[in-house]
């Protein structure tokens, strides 16, 4: 009796990978693995359903369908590529996530629900040719469709040698509608990003002293090169939070431009010896991976702050259409006499970014110590207040009132002496939201916005401000322009984003946003309940609702609603009518 041998037949095979996974991974796990989980659940799953596919078998990055109509699986993949680029278009480049798609028409062998053969090993080889976000196909799937497909083109990349495959493969891009558009529409699309800002992401400066302690000067150089090159309104430049993920390692220029989006990168070391200081830095072309410009500072250590100048000046004088330096609308700054001063202050700055009690006290020391040393340094001032007013939010002081009076005193005499540090008019601007002086607040975050609009903690402030102020539309875009210059950005700014959505009545991006948060407090629940309570989903609601009160058994939405800062009564209405629906106690 013959044993029957395993099924074969004709179909056309998807494979996907997503592109950077270990990269994205490394970087924030929890989050891409909830982020492609919601892709999968919201959009590509429900697409494969939608075009008659069915999922093989899937891994972390990964995964292979088979469809039964070769038309079926092109359009499949064009609407996955289309849809996540859609997607992407409101997040940094750091944080996308994309898909190489290939596709073939071959034999495949069908065993215990999983399939093998040419066929598979062709199209994921194909997924391998494709470029991130795109799609390659084999002549066999060219050929089957024709042109029977709508807004769907194909452009012949020729015969390629693929790996494991002695036969050369005929392969053909997918060029989506956008790229198949008429030839006025192209150019206008080609043209769009020429006028964009130049970017620029500056890395850590190397400390090339031999000597541990002197690894916050080359990190305050660098970070005080940023705040600088942020001053000019036609640069974007990557925050300090973000370029430091690479403090310390080996780089690839070409890597780190992809990764956050940028045209430029600055890297260079830093030597301290004595009362000298030698900074190296060369600004690269991240396209062609050219140096731009290259320089050397050799000075004594006085001249710390003209070498600066000269650094920045340099590196805008280089970049494409010759920024033009905004020179009238820039502060004026007025660095201390005391160079042992200000080396304090670039070492509490440091402290400061590690964001923990013990290192936030080494910081006031240090800023005390600055002080005594210089009694009118601005900017010691404002970072002392910056300090303290960490200690304040995280609850690390033993009177929060008196740190609270504190912090308003320093900014006080910082305005007094110098009011033109885009710093004290962000804690300004939050401390007297505080106290729901709206005018006051408003006013300071102008001022440290005109100062220092490329700030992420400055331009993330105007998006909480204005959704404060009853603006929650105009709120989500600076919120999402701070997260542009901030790949890495602090999960607060999701809050922030989360709370601007529910202003503006959109409780599914709500949700979405406060779902990014890894480790939610109760504030993050009571919004969440609010807002499943706003959408009609009941069971959600109470589940947050019951976390709210599990961590504030004490809990009340009157006493609540008195720490939020809304300007207009619509506003506090539409969450305090969430919160009691939800069914938390009033």
């Amino acid at each position: 009796m013959d044993v029957p041998g395993p099924e074969r037949r004709l179909a056309a095979v998807l494979a996907a990978d997503m592109v950077g996974y270990s990269r994205l991974m490394e970087v924030d796990e929890t989050g891409t693995l909830a982020r492609l989980k919601t892709h999968r659940i919201e959009l590509i799953d429900p697409v494969i359903t939608k075009n008659h596919g069915r999922i093989i078998k899937t891994t972390g990055d990964g995964m292979l369908v088979e469809f039964r109509s070769v038309a079926d699986a092109v359009l499949c993949a064009a609407e996955i590529q289309r849809r996540m680029a859609r997607r992407n278009a409101d997040v940094s480049p750091a944080r996308w996530i994309q898909f190489r798609i290939g596709i073939n028409l071959g034999d495949i062998i069908v065993e215990d629900n999983d399939i093998f053969g040419d066929g598979v090993n062709v199209a994921a080889r194909l997924e391998m040719l494709a470029e991130p976000g795109g799609i390659c196909v084999s002549g066999a799937v060219r050929d089957q469709v024709g042109q029977r497909l709508d807004d769907v083109a194909f452009e012949d990349l020729g015969e390629q040698s693929v790996k494991n495959i002695v036969r050369p493969i005929r392969v053909f891009r997918v060029r989506l509608d956008a790229e198949a558009a008429p030839e006025g529409a192209k150019d206008a699309a080609v043209a769009a990003p020429a006028s964009k800002k130049p970017s620029i992401a500056v890395l850590p400066l190397a400390n090339m002293s031999g000597d541990p302690e002197q690894e916050f000067f080359a990190d305050g150089l660098t970070e005080d090169i940023i705040t600088e090159l942020s001053r000019f309104r036609d640069l974007l430049v990557i925050s300090r939070n973000s370029t430091f993920v690479h403090k310390g390692k080996a780089v690839n220029v070409r890597e780190v431009a992809r990764e956050f989006g940028v045209d430029y990168v600055l890297e260079g070391s830093v030597r301290k010896a004595r009362d000298r200081v030698r900074v190296t830095v060369q600004l690269i072309d991240a396209e062609t991976d050219q140096h731009v410009w290259a320089e050397r500072y050799d000075r004594e250590l006085e001249d710390i702050f003209a070498i600066q100048d000269e650094i920045t000046h340099a590196i805008v004088a280089t970049l494409p259409g010759r920024v033009e330096a905004a020179r009238h609308d820039r502060a004026k700054r007025k660095p201390t006499e005391s160079m042992a001063a200000y080396e304090c202050v670039l070492a509490a700055k440091v402290r400061h970014h590690r964001s923990t009690r013990e290192d936030n006290a080494e910081a006031q020391r240090l800023l005390d110590r600055a002080l005594a040393l210089d009694p009118n340094y601005a900017h010691a001032h404002a970072w002392k207040a910056c300090v303290l007013g960490q200690t304040w939010v995280y609850g690390w002081c033993a009177d929060r009132d008196a740190t609270f009076d504190q912090v308003a005193a320093e900014l006080e005499v910082t305005l007094a002496l110098d009011d033109n540090d885009s710093d004290v008019h962000r804690i300004l601007a939050a401390l007297n939201l505080n106290r729901n002086d709206h005018d006051k607040a408003a006013y300071h975050q102008e001022r440290g916005l005109a100062l220092n609009p490329n700030y992420d903690l400055v331009v993330v402030q105007q998006g909480e401000l204005l959704t404060w102020l009853g603006r929650p539309e105009e709120g989500i875009d600076w919120i999402k322009k701070a997260m542009r210059l901030n790949p890495y950005h602090p999960e607060r700014f999701w809050s922030h984003l989360g709370r601007a959505c529910y202003c503006a009545e959109k409780y599914a991006d709500a949700i979405e946003a406060f779902s990014r948060i890894t480790r939610p407090d109760y504030t993050h629940h009571a919004f969440l309940a609010a807002t499943f309570a706003q959408m009609g989903n009941a069971v959600a609601a109470a589940a947050h609702a019951a976390e709210v009160l599990k961590s504030e058994p004490t809990f009340s939405v009157a006493v609540y609603l008195a720490t939020q800062h809304y300007k207009h009564a619509v506003d506090r209405q539409r969450h305090e009518a969430g919160l009691l629906k939800a069914g938390l106690p009033a």
